[in-house]
């Protein structure tokens, strides 16, 4: 870990390009002393959009005025066209599609208003932090525009110390998640296009010269090294900073230089590394002048050597499921640690030692909770089907959503693969795409390994895996099907797999669509008994797969999805889950559990 690489990280976050303007996010807000602005807020449906005009009044929350006459008298009225004052509650963090009856199909701009109190403080900065807005949000403080995000999964801030005043303020969020071509998802995606803010939002309050992030693992490759960097952000920048991990007996005392910017180095051969059976997390306090930060970090290292996979230097198998971000029993966007945990603790239940969270970020709550519960993590950006990759400005945005994602986590633990894609057409325009954002992924952060769900080649009794971006992967995903989609099931334990590249491979999907409580002949479709005679013909092969490291079922839950319209059978609804969302568990589940106990 070098300071060139941690240099470029630090001009990434806190640069001034317009592309990047996002992604100066502070690290680990729930450690910050903030107002959190979550609960009952102030909607209004804009299905075309006038509330963007300021003369409907709405920005500024006034009512603009008419005159009429009553005989020669003329006299003020009101003309309300938009009023928040009167307008519908809704629950933030939340979407709105299962909120209201009315919203479950759409799309389009939403308004929310916020109030709150404050009395700003001398001598102290102000931040408006968002966990999460599908998929474009335009926001309002007192009538000034702070200004845009786009990306539904990932974090965003700004700083309002100028425009925050004493006593009432009013936040104004425009969210607007209609689907694009343009946009990363683009305008097909197989999950619920949920709308709104759907992540908690925070009122962060913070020194003038303060800790704004900082980068803390192990180096890649060596057990004993813990290097990284810490960055300040105020008019202070060069001072000193100390970094202590107590339970280890460590300190240090940096001094950063006219940019913020130090570099972190600790040596211990007493560290206790973190793995699934024991996800040991230390604490690190990270102190200046003015501020004082905790954290929880683990350490361990992951590579791959040549078709293994490599935790703390040892190899291990990724036993594991994908997970959608979706809420169990009540559906909807997950938000609350209650959802995190239940989806958590039923992979861990299947023998589960990793997790796909297919096909976004989710929420830092999932991530922190894998940290504390022992579940490796591939942790993905929304690139998917039909990516317009020839174009600058996607690529710009694809970027900028990968950049926030890493920033958020990259002091998680659990998180040991970053991807990049998920089942995307070979062309050059799509692997000059996808090469960049590995490179960019690498520069910033080579202690992780790199992936993307690719697809096989499918040839007579034969799967072969020869994706040109499977060259600049460390490790290969692929999603298949056999017996579902392609190949009846049975014939799956006689396919030979075939790799051009000596890589280790997670099968990243398999699976089948069943519906829970359903049952009848292995042959029937949609019952339960068909879904697990695909799962028992899986097993068989993935056994014979000698370059196989991984495999995370496809999925762990069913979850909601616009292409899934079969009535009775699914209902807008994708049933390939081996966990329906109501908490049954399927036949399926106990047949992977009892093959995950082998491995």
């Amino acid at each position: 870990m070098k300071k060139a690489y941690l240099f470029i990280f630090g001009l990434l976050l806190f640069g001034n390009t317009e592309i990047l303007a996002q992604v100066n996010l502070i690290q680990n807000v729930s450690a910050r002393k903030t107002v959190l602005l979550d609960g009952v807020w102030d909607s209004q449906v804009d299905v075309v959009g006038v509330g963007s005009l300021a003369r409907f009044g709405l920005i500024q929350d006034r009512k603009p005025t008419k005159f009429t006459y009553n005989g020669d008298n003329p006299r003020n009225t009101e003309l309300v066209e938009q009023d928040m004052d009167v307008a519908e509650k809704i629950n933030v963090p939340g979407d709105w599609n299962t909120q209201k009856e009315k919203l479950f199909l759409y799309e389009g701009n939403l308004w929310y208003r916020k109030k709150f109190a404050v009395i700003p403080q001398a001598n102290k900065r102000y931040f408006l932090y968002f966990g999460a807005v599908n998929y474009e949000a335009t926001v309002y403080l007192n009538g000034i525009k702070l200004g845009q995000h786009k990306g539904g999964f990932t974090p965003f801030q700004f700083e309002i110390t100028k425009e925050l005043k004493s006593g009432e303020n009013k936040l104004l969020v425009n969210a607007n998640n209609t689907r694009g071509e343009d946009n990363i998802p683009t305008k097909i995606a197989d999950w619920w296009n949920y709308g709104g803010i759907t992540r908690s939002v925070y009122l962060i309050e913070e020194p003038e010269t303060f800790i704004a992030d900082y980068f803390i693992q192990l180096e890649k490759g060596k057990l004993s090294e813990i290097k990284g960097w810490v960055k300040m952000s105020g008019s202070q920048k060069a001072q000193a900073v100390n970094v202590e991990i107590p339970e280890l007996g460590l300190k240090q005392s940096v001094q950063t230089d006219t940019t913020g910017y130090a570099v972190i180095n600790f040596s211990s051969k007493k560290i206790q590394h973190w793995t699934p059976q024991t996800p040991k997390l230390y604490d690190v306090t990270i102190s200046s002048a003015n501020d004082n930060v905790k954290d929880k970090i683990g350490f361990r290292t992951i590579e791959t050597r040549g078709t293994e996979i490599l935790l703390n230097g040892k190899p291990i198998f990724l036993k594991g499921a994908a997970i959608h971000e979706e809420a169990p029993f009540r559906t909807g966007r997950c938000y609350s640690e209650g959802d995190a945990r239940t989806l958590l603790t039923w992979a861990k239940e299947l023998g589960s030692n990793y997790i796909r969270l297919a096909h976004y970020p989710h929420n830092e709550v999932m991530t922190r909770m894998a940290d504390e519960m022992g579940l490796l993590v591939w942790s993905e950006v929304p690139i998917y089907w039909n990516v317009k990759f020839e174009k600058p400005e996607v690529y710009a945005n694809a970027e900028n959503q990968l950049l926030e994602n890493i920033s958020r986590d990259k002091n998680r633990a659990s998180i040991i693969l970053w991807s990049v894609a998920n089942e995307t057409n070979e062309s050059e325009p799509r692997l000059q795409f996808l090469k960049k954002l590995l490179e960019k992924t690498k520069s910033i952060d080579p202690t992780r390994l790199t992936t993307a769900a690719l697809l096989p080649k499918e040839g007579k009794g034969e799967f072969s895996l020869d994706d040109p971006l499977g060259e600049f992967v460390d490790v290969m995903g692929c999603n298949e099907y056999i017996g579902w989609y392609t190949l009846p099931a049975e014939l799956a334990s006689s396919i030979k797999w075939t790799s051009k590249y000596q890589k280790p491979l997670i099968i990243s999907e398999f699976g089948a669509e069943a519906v829970a409580g359903l049952h009848g002949k292995p042959d029937e479709i949609w019952t339960e008994e068909y879904q697990n005679r695909i799962f028992e013909n899986q097993v068989k092969m993935l056994n014979n797969i000698s370059f196989l490291q991984g495999t995370s079922v496809w999925v762990l839950m069913d979850f909601r999805s616009p292409l899934r319209l079969l009535p009775i059978k699914q209902d807008f609804f994708n049933r390939k889950g081996i966990v329906s969302e109501k908490g049954i568990k399927k036949m399926a589940f106990y047949t992977l559990k009892t093959w995950y106990e082998t491995k």
